[in-house]
């Protein structure tokens, strides 16, 4: 099937979302993954040959129900593709004067959580953390401990539940099947899965919303009833709370701010004089409104990406 909406979805896929890693991607380019409709796991296959169509295929483990309804509707809800982006750039240019973000950032949507869980765990494992590290610790955790299904193309793994965290496991390694590269061995601390000092957040965060919080009741709420209940699990500090609401359960309004966003906005609204990241993600909030979401991360690429991020550096 094709969904003809406007996405750049390598751009996408490789931004740094905390959503999830990147779905694995294919010598053809194309990026392979599970989703869970009504509990049944599809393996998604998605190619780009411009950027305004996506074209889908799936393959499944036995004969299935599910129509392609369905399927293109959890698409568009994972790639956020209903959201209007010609609108979006027409207030970036008109009311936030940012021509040059829309650019370098063309395309570029937010990548939402298959699972939230997976996002809570990945946001927290980012914190004063590189991508590509906290994006091989989240693969790790998926292929070590994660439900494992087997189809045609291969072995793939979903991200394991929070009771599942909270087990011991046995100490091993092996090959991981459709990328053919070794995994570390991860022992029942999850500290050498590469997620460091942040295991034992990860641990009793698991324990929290395995005794205690309905995370799937985050969705029911406003914006501010559900900072101030993530914002209390353990390693969850202001920005990586935003970005769990942004990214893991699609609250536009949050606006992650650490480090370099602070810098981005002291250096294009503050006559670079520097702000306070508390600060930085007020003023986001407040003047991005609706688009606060989609402003920082396209504030952010773009600085990554024009060369911003080396002038602001201290």
């Amino acid at each position: 099937m094709k969904i003809k909406k406007p996405i750049n979805l390598e751009l996408t896929q490789t931004s740094g979302q905390t959503s999830q890693p990147p779905w694995f991607k294919t010598e053809k380019q194309e990026y392979w993954d599970i989703i869970k409709i009504e509990n049944t796991p599809l393996l998604i296959k998605l190619s780009q040959k411009n950027i305004n169509s996506l074209n889908v295929e799936y393959e499944t483990i036995k004969d299935t129900k599910i129509s392609n309804t369905k399927i293109e509707k959890e698409i568009k809800r994972i790639y956020d593709l209903d959201f209007n982006l010609e609108k979006f750039y027409n207030t970036l240019d008109t009311e936030f004067n940012l021509p040059e973000a829309i650019e370098f950032c063309k395309g570029l949507r937010l990548f939402l959580a298959k699972d939230p869980f997976e996002a809570i765990i990945s946001s927290i494992s980012s914190s004063n953390n590189s991508i590509k590290r906290w994006t091989n610790s989240i693969d790790t955790i998926k292929y070590k401990w994660g439900e494992s299904y087997q189809f045609p193309s291969g072995k793939f793994h979903t991200f394991p539940t929070p009771k599942t965290l909270l087990n011991t496991f046995k100490n091993d390694t092996e090959e991981h099947e459709y990328t053919n590269k070794k995994i570390e061995n991860c022992t029942n601390n999850l500290k050498a899965c590469g997620v460091g000092y942040r295991d034992k957040y990860i641990q009793e965060t698991s324990k929290i919303l395995t005794e205690n919080l309905n995370y799937k009741e985050i969705f029911k709420m406003t914006y501010e009833e559900a900072y101030e209940e993530i914002i209390q699990l353990p390693g969850a500090g202001p920005k990586v709370t935003d970005c769990i609401l942004l990214y893991g359960f699609g609250f536009r309004e949050a606006f992650p701010s650490d480090v370099w966003i602070k810098r981005i906005i002291s250096y294009l609204y503050f006559n670079q004089k520097e702000i306070t990241a508390k600060k930085a993600r007020e003023y986001g909030i407040n003047k991005f409104g609706e688009y606060a979401g989609y402003a920082q991360l396209y504030l952010f690429h773009y600085a990554r990406k024009s060369g911003l991020m080396d002038k602001i550096k201290k």
